[in-house]
């Protein structure tokens, strides 16, 4: 049995952190004029991948190692140097003493999810004849990212190019295979799966209007839990917003809350003297 505590954090912490982190570089094999960066600071994986992107922040702070004013004091100023708000995602092993730093220095919490995780087992049950998964080459990562967006942007179709474009990041990122869902061959969901060391980090997945209920995300689960099985990890993640309908369905399939992460933010201070 896997119990939720230090140990089980600081591996699930650790492979979100990679991650992100993959993000940037594959950012910067895209456009090798990028600014994305990353760095390792006192334990930490801090992440520069865009002013306002959301990978653009640091994970396992204080988790890994004790945080001290002059490591804190170098994380502010590398994203201070990029015209960055500090972003910290707080896991609450990290600690009373971290928190109360950040409260002391003018942070405030702009977030909660809960991180969620189970075992990883391989099903004996078989999709349905009419639904295939299958792992997406970099020669269809406009087909990828179109069916990705479609299924995350419904409401905010404003917000269409920006997640093709970070579903062409996805595509290109290692250790990362990102899959398409396809019913009566159309394709109808893409999700996302990142191995890192044992742990299977299930990223969102998303079901175009017309072919929702049908089963594609089911499908998606089962196929990224056998990957994650036939590469020998034992433990499979998910990130959900505290109470949301992502976290029922997680714990529907068996997932449950290992603990409940802060994000806090220090803007900076935009203003020209």
């Amino acid at each position: 049995m896997v119990f939720a505590d230090r140990e089980l954090a600081s591996r699930l912490e650790a492979a979100e952190g990679y991650a992100c982190a993959q993000f940037a570089d594959a950012r910067k094999r895209l456009d090798p004029k990028s600014p994305s960066t990353w760095m390792q600071c006192a334990g930490a994986t801090v992440v520069f991948d865009g002013v306002d992107a959301p990978t653009t922040q640091t994970f396992g702070l204080g988790l890994f190692e004790t945080l001290t004013p002059g490591a804190l004091d170098e994380i502010e100023l590398f994203f201070r140097e990029r015209g960055a708000d500090v972003m910290h995602e707080i896991c609450p092993f990290a600690g009373i003493t971290t928190m109360g730093m950040l409260c002391s220095r003018g942070y405030r919490l702009i977030e909660i999810s809960n991180v969620l995780y189970r075992t990883v087992e391989r099903s004996e049950d078989s999709l349905s004849s009419n639904i295939r998964v299958r792992i997406v080459g970099n020669d269809e990562t406009q087909l990828w990212s179109s069916i990705s967006a479609r299924g995350w942007t419904q409401d905010h179709p404003e917000l269409e190019d920006f997640v093709r474009d970070m579903g062409t990041v996805c595509v290109t990122r290692e250790n990362s295979p990102c899959f398409l869902a396809e019913v009566d061959e159309l394709p109808g969901a893409a999700g996302t799966l990142v191995i890192h060391k044992g742990v299977a980090l299930f990223g969102g997945a998303a079901t175009v209007p017309e072919l929702r209920r049908r089963g594609l995300q089911a499908a998606l689960l089962h196929e990224r839990m056998r990957y994650a099985a036939e590469y020998g990890c034992d433990v499979a993640m998910m990130v959900a917003e505290a109470g949301s309908n992502s976290q029922r369905n997680a714990e529907r399939k068996g997932f449950r809350v290992a603990y409940t992460r802060s994000k806090w933010c220090l803007q900076m201070n935009k203003t020209k003297e």
